[in-house]
């Protein structure tokens, strides 16, 4: 069973019914017990970092979601659910994170704006790949997927970046490290591709 983890921040029910749609048995829970006792587990995550971490603290997953982490299952982070994965964050003022990685969230640079491009970036975008992994089966260097969000990181480890993205700045757009991954893209909205990612995490023998 696939855990999608609800602590009140996150577009679950499109990460639920991609899952569904490859056969896997995904369900929405906010239970810890759930979370713990599943085999794999998802934390999507929409809305600003600091609400999303405080969701975590108060709805008692912040202990589930490293716990589950500690089991060696398969954990899959998503848009802020991945910037959750990292050491803190700059937006709107300075917050932990779960730190299972090394880096810090910070905003697309406003000086963007002046060259003409938007903030946040909304759309589809293409991703460099920058190793082999058994998640990235089917997934190649210029390949796009869609992305919502105002806010980056650049994972600050070697060997732990699997895709980089550039828009504006060159950032990190998906780690995997053991049984952790995690994607600022939405794999949910990339149609085929993105199901392919998650077609693999439900096959990933990590």
């Amino acid at each position: 069973m696939i855990s999608i983890i609800d602590y009140g921040m996150g577009n679950l029910r499109s990460v639920e019914k991609a899952l569904q749609s490859l056969g896997y048995n995904a369900e929405i829970t906010s239970d810890p017990e759930k979370v713990l006792k599943s085999d794999r587990a998802v934390l999507p995550g929409v809305g600003a970092f600091g609400d999303c971490y405080a969701g975590l603290e108060t709805s008692g997953l912040k202990e589930a979601v490293l716990g589950f982490i500690k089991t060696g299952k398969p954990m899959l982070g998503i848009c802020v659910g991945m910037q959750l994965m990292f050491e803190k964050s700059l937006e709107f003022g300075e917050h932990n994170g779960l730190g299972i990685f090394k880096g810090t969230v910070k905003k697309f640079p406003d000086s963007m704006i002046e060259q003409g491009m938007k903030i946040p970036q909304i759309g589809w975008n293409q991703i460099d790949k920058k190793f082999e992994h058994p998640l990235l089966d089917g997934i190649t260097t210029g390949d796009y997927f869609y992305f919502v969000h105002s806010y980056c990181v650049k994972a600050e480890e070697q060997g732990v970046e699997a895709l980089s993205c550039s828009y504006g700045v060159n950032f990190t757009a998906m780690v995997v490290r053991d049984n952790v991954a995690a994607t600022q893209f939405h794999p949910e909205k990339s149609q085929k591709l993105g199901i392919s990612l998650l077609k693999n995490f439900g096959e990933w023998k990590c």
